[in-house]
């Protein structure tokens, strides 16, 4: 695979510096990218800079993730309309470790192989430097002049809150950071989103100044959805790569309910099928169909085969007609958790179910399913209600321990929409 080439068609370059497919033709390179540990967890978003990464690796090179241990006790101004709050040093300490825990997972880092990937936190060579030093040593070979005409900085300083000195000294951090990157470990080429061009050039530019060293930039475009709003967001939030943060469930929901013109893109961005198996399946293949495809090996990627097999069976639960009592007999605690994230899960204390409780009070009185025993009545009446997938026909059925799926939850259905997972406790 020819690296430049790969992104060319996947519309993946925005920026890049002159000269940089030549250099990715002379040998194995070593690339870098820089991630900011200000979030407990990598989001999707991060993940298009970790797709990067991956097809650097896949094109014989070798990558290197650079975690913000230091940068991110900063705050990188980069895309931002006023000064961003900063973290406490233990929060990003503990960020920084969670997210280089979920990047070993996403490169392939087996020592084994000669472009195994390196992970690198940039608070090892920041952290004993003084302010004299970095003065004397960096400042001094970058002008305000140059400084002042990066984007990021511009568009802040002729905003009504302006920019501090703190962020405005973030390009000289990152840039500092490729010199020191190419000097240890040989690393010529830095990447990143495109709001990323001007520190990653500041970069560039230092290496010239300090070290006589030809360093290169590529960047990619910034990711919006059709509709124009950010990408990576949902209705209800980020969509994070944690699992605990997004289900895996909620985590494939968001493919699958994608903007049909985000397609082309997020096939290109996300995919590792080749350039003739996405042309192919976009020949072959409907909107859903695609969005089916694509879903499952990107949660397969991200969560792996047992999650997307859980994925799977609560939306069987959820949305097949055919899921009856051994469907959701055969569901785990924790796959019954993620259905509870779907679906109202009101509670029920669980004294009254050990000692059996109603039906008619179970409904209105314990859980609120509906308003009063009259309505309970009524929709039992009308044959709408189930527990456990069991249609209830007998006003003077109770519920109890023995209706408890995993000791916790009861599932109750009123009429064919409306879902409930009762937690029991």
């Amino acid at each position: 695979m020819d690296f430049f080439s790969e992104l060319k068609w996947r519309g993946l370059i925005h920026d890049s510096t002159p000269g940089i497919e030549e250099h990715l033709k002379s040998g194995i390179v070593r690339g870098y990218i820089g991630f900011d540990p200000t979030a407990p967890s990598l989001t999707i978003g991060n993940y298009v800079q970790i797709m990067l990464l991956t097809f650097l690796q896949r094109a014989g090179h070798q990558p290197v993730v650079l975690m913000g241990g230091a940068t991110g006790r900063i705050g990188d101004p980069s895309g931002k309309d006023a000064e961003r709050e900063l973290k406490s040093y233990d929060e990003l300490d503990r960020n920084t470790a969670f997210q280089m825990e979920q990047v070993k997972k996403l490169l392939d880092f087996n020592e084994a192989g000669p472009n195994h990937a390196l992970l690198v936190n940039n608070l090892e060579f920041w952290q004993n430097m003084n302010v004299l030093e970095f003065l004397r040593d960096v400042g001094k070979y970058l002008t305000v002049n140059y400084m002042l005409s990066k984007e990021s900085v511009r568009r802040r300083i002729e905003s009504e809150t302006g920019i501090s000195f703190t962020e405005f000294s973030y390009q000289l951090l990152q840039g500092y950071d490729f010199v020191l990157l190419h000097r240890k470990y040989g690393i010529s080429l830095q990447m990143g989103g495109s709001d990323q061009y001007g520190n990653i050039t500041a970069g560039v530019e230092l290496g010239r100044k300090i070290d006589d060293a030809k360093l290169h930039a590529l960047t990619t475009p910034l990711l919006t959805k059709a509709d124009g709003t950010k990408f990576g967001k949902s209705t209800s939030g980020n969509i994070w790569l944690d699992p605990n943060l997004t289900s895996p469930y909620r985590f494939y929901q968001f493919w699958l309910n994608a903007d049909d013109r985000d397609l082309p893109k997020f096939l290109r961005y996300f995919s590792l099928k080749s350039r003739a198996e996405i042309e192919a399946l976009e020949a072959s293949a409907g909107p859903q169909e695609i969005k089916r495809v694509f879903a499952e090996e990107i949660t397969v990627r991200i969560h792996g085969q047992k999650e997307f097999d859980t994925v799977l069976a609560v939306s069987q639960l959820l949305f097949d007609p055919k899921a009856d009592a051994a469907t959701l007999r055969s569901l785990d605690a924790r796959t019954l958790a993620q259905v509870a994230e779907e679906i109202p899960a009101p509670p029920a204390p669980l004294s009254a179910v050990q000692n059996g409780v109603n039906i008619l009070d179970f409904l209105s009185e314990y859980t609120g399913i509906l308003p009063s025993r009259s309505e309970a009545k009524k929709a039992i009446q009308n044959n709408a209600i189930s527990v456990n997938k069991q249609k209830i026909s007998d006003l003077g059925a109770a519920v109890s321990s023995a209706d408890l799926l995993h000791g916790k939850f009861i599932m109750v259905e009123n009429g064919k929409k409306n879902k409930f997972l009762v937690q029991v406790g």
